[in-house]
């Protein structure tokens, strides 16, 4: 009976402290927190808003402000407001700090996979489940909740500070 006993405490345990395990690393890799809109990150949006409209053209060049694709305009943006990013949407998705998704605050950069391979598309998080980006249509504030951005989205990153 003892021996019963003894395996059934380890087995608590065991349970217990993978349990508190789990809870730990779940609380230590969740990324920060959302921050309120900021005056910064305010200003970032109402400068991006400006170009709400401008057509899209895939591969614009850089800092052209005619027409933009989605990396040319989070790149025109930001360096606005002296951030430095790369060209490319899978460039940029490597900056800044990781945000999970419950945890995006405006100004946040968000990445897509439209192409169904990888991350091809990037837009900034305007607040209120909206990304302000240049798609297809241009430049234009869409809702992340319908189903095309839903079932596209991969990560965010944060690079306001």
């Amino acid at each position: 009976m003892k021996a019963i006993q003894k395996r059934l405490l380890k087995s608590i345990l065991n349970v217990s402290l993978c349990t508190a395990v789990g809870f730990t690393a779940l609380a230590l890799g969740t990324s920060s927190q959302a921050n309120a809109a900021t005056a910064k990150s305010m200003k970032l949006i109402s400068f991006g808003e400006k170009y709400i409209g401008t057509p899209y053209l895939y591969g614009a060049v850089p800092y052209m402000t005619n027409a933009f694709d989605c990396s040319s305009f989070t790149q025109y943006v930001y360096d606005n407001f002296n951030i430095n990013l790369p060209r490319t949407s899978i460039s940029q998705a490597s900056k800044g700090q990781k945000i999970a998704k419950g945890y995006l605050s405006m100004g946040d950069l968000v990445f897509f996979k439209t192409n169904g391979i990888s991350i091809s598309h990037v837009g900034i998080y305007a607040g209120n489940n909206k990304i302000l980006h240049s798609s297809s249509k241009g430049v234009a504030i869409s809702d992340m909740s319908s189903g095309y951005w839903k079932n596209t989205y991969v990560t965010a990153r944060r690079v306001l500070s």
